[in-house]
């Protein structure tokens, strides 16, 4: 009788330990497929259609106040500035697709909200003034409570205050901090739900991994793209994979 209990015993044991498999978050949408770009409404739909956890995007409140989806701070070949700009003028700025102008933030959420089975994460980006910081957490908690997806969406940031203010706005929503000089236990007392950092920061600090799931918290890391580096961080354990090209990482992960 005790064979079998300790047999039964070491199975749960194993099976308690073992790590689960990363989930794929596709980076500013799955944009390196034919035909997409980053951000764009076609780059959603594709990492959608390829059934990966989640798809990323980048949003900026403009000089007028409106959310729109982009990631540089100035627009590539232009000198507008996300920022300082109206969204009208940022609006016409055609993406490298030539199918698509630069979207709304509105205008994505709707998208999103009609392909329910891809989480959102939504990386609000820093701004030169605080409280505008603050204004751009409050918009953006609006619009996804106007589209109904609060619920299926992570928020991340580079800057502490965006987290706080994202924290105090919604605090049943999973934020997670994106600049990397902060130890797990610095994130733990800020009441945020993990760290997303990126490879070198990881690669730095190995050990943060383990610390990070030891306090509860989850760790996500980017932007991971070739094979090596994906294999070294499933390895790690991270709870989730940001990645330029999510059809390699799934492949990877069904090995």
């Amino acid at each position: 009788m005790i064979k079998p209990l300790i047999l039964a015993a070491a199975v749960l044991f194993a099976g308690g330990t073992a790590a689960a498999q990363p989930k794929v978050i596709a980076h500013r949408g799955y944009w390196t497929a034919p035909g997409s770009a980053q951000n764009s409404l076609t780059a959603f739909t594709k990492a959608d259609s390829i059934g990966v956890y989640g798809s990323e995007i980048d949003v900026w409140l403009t000089a007028d106040d409106r959310l729109i989806v982009n990631h540089d701070r100035v627009y590539q070949g232009t000198d507008i500035d996300m920022e300082k700009a109206s969204a009208k003028e940022i609006m016409q700025i055609v993406l490298p697709n030539g199918k698509e102008n630069i979207p709304s933030l509105d205008d994505y959420l709707s998208l999103v909200a009609s392909k329910p089975d891809t989480r959102l994460i939504l990386e609000m980006k820093s701004l030169s003034d605080l409280r505008r910081e603050d204004l751009a957490a409050e918009k953006i908690v609006r619009a996804l409570r106007k589209h109904k997806l609060v619920e299926r969406t992570d928020i991340i940031a580079f800057s502490i205050n965006a987290c706080l203010a994202f924290k105090k706005l919604l605090p049943d929503t999973k934020i997670y901090y994106l600049n990397g000089d902060l130890p797990p236990k610095s994130i733990k007392a800020l009441g945020l739900a993990g760290i997303d950092y990126s490879m070198g920061n990881l690669r730095r600090n190995p050990h943060w991994v383990q610390q990070a799931h030891e306090l509860g918290l989850e760790v996500n890391v980017w932007t991971v793209d070739s094979e090596e580096d994906m294999k070294y961080f499933i390895e790690q354990g991270v709870d989730y994979i940001t990645t330029d090209y999510p059809e390699r990482l799934q492949a990877l992960l069904k090995q």
